[in-house]
């Protein structure tokens, strides 16, 4: 599933910034075949100077352990870097972490308003997984992940609640 996320997060790159894509370009190639060594290496720079999708694709590969050790804390500050400049992709792994508590105290309402925040954004899989994890919550507990949500869309992704 995260390599099909990849892919297209890849093809809208391409779009806004051809040099940038073309590095990302070779990381997913170098992804795509099992080689995580050259994918940390094309992406770790592009991450750093702040490319939200490389920035995406590191929390996967920490996240995953693809080719290194599995870190949560290192996925959730690639996530959250990501998902603070719009990654829909990011905002919505960004709930998976919250409700797995993994790098993360497990918290349901805060990944309930990060799950709202990347379907709001477009990722179809946050809203599958928002709906399904309000059948396990209260109703002002959905109350206050929806008004955390909100404030954290309006401040621009600034007052997240995390």
């Amino acid at each position: 599933m995260i390599k099909h996320l990849a892919v297209l997060i890849a093809f809208l790159m391409t779009f806004s910034a051809p040099v940038m894509a073309q590095d990302f370009q070779k990381g997913l190639a170098a992804y795509n075949t099992d080689d995580y060594a050259t994918a940390l290496q094309e992406w770790t720079p592009l991450a750093e100077a702040g490319d939200a999708a490389a920035q995406w694709a590191l929390g996967a590969m920490y996240d995953n352990g693809d080719g290194l050790s599995q870190d949560y804390a290192e996925a959730m500050k690639w996530f959250r870097l990501a998902a603070e400049q719009g990654s829909a992709s990011a905002q919505s792994n960004l709930g998976f972490m919250y409700e797995g508590g993994r790098g993360v105290l497990q918290d349901n309402a805060t990944a309930h308003m990060w799950y709202n925040i990347g379907a709001a954004n477009g990722n179809e899989l946050g809203g599958t997984a928002r709906d399904k994890i309000a059948k396990k919550m209260t109703t002002a507990a959905i109350e206050k992940a929806q008004a955390m949500a909100r404030e954290c869309m309006n401040s621009g992704y600034t007052k997240c609640e995390y």
